[in-house]
């Protein structure tokens, strides 16, 4: 599965895809099923998209407050991703509950609709989601250390790890490489591997001395074959493999501390109680 959909210049996530075509569906829906107040029943879905996009933002904040609260202006920052679904869910369905017991719509139609929109996100949500890869399209791309000479993922191996997909031209791949920088250092149990895309080596290491010194790992992907076999070409992209090389997860776009973290918890192995 590819973890973006490229329409020309744009790439969007395929979660954000999923979000749309199952609010496409409830509204058609309701068209369908409402009548004379199809406007009711869209009114009240467009309300429960409101509510559950917002109650799904809350709910990560309050899951990552720890790292919100270093740094709270990034709880506005809405381009991170980050969201937690099944709480957006059940506050848009609270809502349609309480819509549907004031008739502010007509129930039948009202429940039909939502009940069409919640199952194309969920379905496609699984469908579509990362599923574990034994050995990912990026272990065989040709890649090569600041230095020029051979490099492979291979020598990243018995632990979690990040790999992100960068170039320093990206205006989203500058802003979360604090974030990078503070969680390699934060998180020795976990391999994180900075792969440029396309760029010299002299522009590279230009950049990371004036900007991220402390980052180790940097290597280089002259052709940018990672991007074209992972994320149709989407800048940044981070891939999330587990201890035992599987590839777990796709990120297209910018991560935030707080979204970062939160698919570090998701790679690291169980800790047994």
């Amino acid at each position: 599965m590819s973890p973006a959909i490229r329409l020309g210049p744009l790439v969007f996530p395929t979660e954000l895809a999923v979000l749309i075509v199952a609010g496409a569906v409830g509204l058609l829906a309701a068209r369908l099923f409402g009548g004379k107040r199809a406007p009711d029943i869209s009114t009240v879905l467009w309300r429960a998209l409101l509510i559950g996009l917002v109650a799904a933002r809350l709910g990560f904040l309050w899951q990552t407050r720890e790292h919100i609260l270093q740094d709270p202006i990034q709880a506005l920052d809405i381009r991170d991703g980050g969201w937690t679904g099944m709480v957006g869910l059940a506050a848009a369905c609270a809502y349609v509950a309480y819509a549907a017991l004031r008739a502010l719509a007509p129930r039948p139609a009202l429940l039909g609709a939502l009940a069409l929109a919640a199952g194309t996100w969920l379905i496609g949500g699984q469908l579509l989601a990362p599923t574990p890869q034994p050995q990912p399209a990026l272990t065989a791309v040709a890649l090569q250390d600041l230095n020029g000479k051979p490099a492979a993922l291979a020598a990243f191996q018995g632990k979690p790890t990040v790999v992100n997909l960068w170039a320093s031209w990206c205006p989203p791949c500058r802003r979360e490489m604090p974030a990078f920088e503070r969680a390699q250092a934060a998180n020795p149990d976990i391999h994180f591997v900075f792969l440029n895309q396309g760029e010299t080596p002299d522009a590279v290491r230009q950049y990371l001395d004036q900007h991220a010194p402390s980052l180790t790992n940097a290597l280089l992907d002259p052709a940018g074959e990672a991007s074209r076999t992972m994320s149709n070409r989407g800048l940044p992209a981070t891939l999330f493999l587990d201890a035992d090389g599987r590839l777990m997860d796709v990120r297209v776009g910018e991560l935030s501390s707080a979204t970062l973290a939160q698919r570090l918890d998701a790679i690291r192995p169980a800790v047994a109680p």
